[in-house]
């Protein structure tokens, strides 16, 4: 991936960094562009806000005529079981995708569910499918003029979802939108917010008056290996109900995408922005001049925020964000937050799917979820040092340079100096500052984590100890 820019990105931010608003571009009626065949860098759009659509879409079968996969007979009775149960082709609820339509109404595609014509002949996925598509639902906010459709995954039975900040925000536009849930059998609630955490672009809604759903079954995804298997379930291009499978093409993997913050009135971002040059950006359909209130209007700027991400080909489109990234068992391992494209910046304009998608992991976003439900809000670890991506003038080896200290800090209790060059954190390897700020900003505050630091020729391993990110 390329080098995150040169910023201070592990240094404590002014108190108003997360009020600051990103920019998102006005999105048109066409669908997202087919990625273009020419090399290009690619660019990295936030899947799980779409627009909303007012395409209907087809039931979505299965082909029996398709090569039946080698499964064992737990994994077809799982589905026979889900069909004979009473979930008649049971609901697969897919990631919400972003449908780039003019039309500001409804989405009028309902949830449709993945028939099963021979339950004699499944394979894997659709076992996954059938378990798991309960426990995915699509968002639909409305703000002003501005609407978006994402994903989400259910955490309780009475109604608290998970998903991305960007999805509740409509891509930092708005606080006070309007939500609307369906859930895979095609009930439809209200909900609001429970609170947000911008730093991991996560957030928590709750149904109103909701009982009796099926929360998602969690999975370790420490434990996940490059070329698992993996299945993806959302509504992309507002398509409810939508199974995609793929591996696992990379663990560790560090990107950086704009904030999803919501601004405040007359607020500006104070925090050094990134130079534009990152291909991992929100796929943003806002028009940019919305913000908390309804007054005032975007300050040009874009913070930027660091994450640790599972990279997989899974097909992931705007819309995908907030959704479910399962393993095999059907188990929850990340929740789907961006993808790469070789496309333009600008949403009119991007591709869709290249087959490089990413999802936060299950491990930081259980966390961060069970936080926001106890508190409002999610924390996060501070090093308290300032980092920049190593370069071959100041560094041998790759990693992230140590460009100042904070007297009392984490990194200055465990003797870190300005010059050092940071290639290990907490077993991950690290090789630029979107890796160390995205592994930092992972752990809680007062974490204890190993960290390896290269200091002219010789290599260190110390013990450094979080502060807390104060936001």
């Amino acid at each position: 991936m390329p080098d995150s820019p040169h910023i201070p990105s592990e240094a404590q931010p002014p108190a108003d960094t997360t009020a600051q608003q990103p920019t998102a571009p006005q999105p048109t009626a066409p669908q997202p562009t087919a990625p273009q065949p020419a090399a290009a860098q690619p660019t990295a759009a936030q899947p799980a806000a779409a627009p909303m659509s007012s395409t209907t879409a087809a039931p979505v079968t299965t082909d029996s005529s398709a090569k039946k996969r080698n499964v064992g007979p737990l994994v077809g009775a799982l589905v026979v079981g889900a069909v004979l149960g009473g979930a008649s082709g049971a609901g697969v609820a897919a990631w919400a995708v972003t449908a780039n339509n003019s039309s500001h109404g409804g989405v009028t595609a309902g949830p449709q569910t993945v028939t099963i014509n021979n339950k004699d002949d499944v394979n894997s996925t659709t076992a996954v499918a059938a378990k798991a598509g309960p426990s995915v639902v699509t968002i639909n906010v409305t703000a002003s003029d501005e609407g978006g459709t994402g994903s989400g995954v259910v955490l309780s039975s009475d109604g608290y979802i998970l998903t991305n900040t960007h999805v509740v925000t409509l891509d930092g536009d708005s606080a006070s939108g309007t939500i609307e849930v369906t859930t895979y059998d095609g009930k439809l609630y209200t909900a609001k917010v429970v609170g947000t955490d911008p730093v991991v672009d996560l957030a928590v809604i709750k149904l109103d008056n909701a009982s009796g759903l099926q929360p998602i079954e969690f999975g370790d995804s420490s434990k996940i290996n490059v070329g698992d298997k993996v299945v993806a379930i959302g509504a992309p291009l507002a398509l409810p109900n939508t199974v995609t499978d793929g591996i696992v093409s990379a663990v560790n993997r560090s990107i950086q995408i704009a904030s999803s913050a919501v601004p405040s009135t007359g607020s500006g971002d104070n925090s050094t922005p990134g130079d534009g040059a990152s291909p991992y950006n929100f796929w943003n359909f806002g028009n940019g001049n919305g913000n908390g209130t309804g007054s005032g209007s975007s300050s040009g700027q874009t913070a930027d925020i660091s994450l640790p991400v599972i990279q997989t080909d899974a097909a992931i489109n705007p819309g995908n964000s907030g959704g479910a990234l399962l393993d095999s068992d059907g188990k929850l391992i990340g929740i789907n937050v961006a993808i790469a494209s070789t496309g333009s910046t600008s949403s009119s304009t991007q591709s869709g799917s290249i087959g490089v998608g990413f999802a936060i992991p299950v491990d930081l976003a259980q966390r961060i979820s069970q936080e926001i439900i106890k508190t409002g809000k999610g924390t996060h670890g501070l090093l308290g040092a300032s980092v920049t991506t190593a370069t071959s003038d100041k560094s041998s080896v790759v990693g992230a340079l140590i460009a100042d200290v904070t007297p009392g800090g984490g990194a200055d209790k465990a003797g870190l100096k300005k010059g050092d060059v940071v290639t290990s954190f907490a077993g991950h390897p690290i090789t630029d500052s979107t890796d160390l700020t995205a592994q930092v900003r992972t752990l809680a505050p007062g974490s204890s984590a190993k960290l390896v630091y290269v200091r002219g020729t010789d290599s260190t391993t110390v013990t450094v100890t979080l502060g807390t990110l104060n936001l």
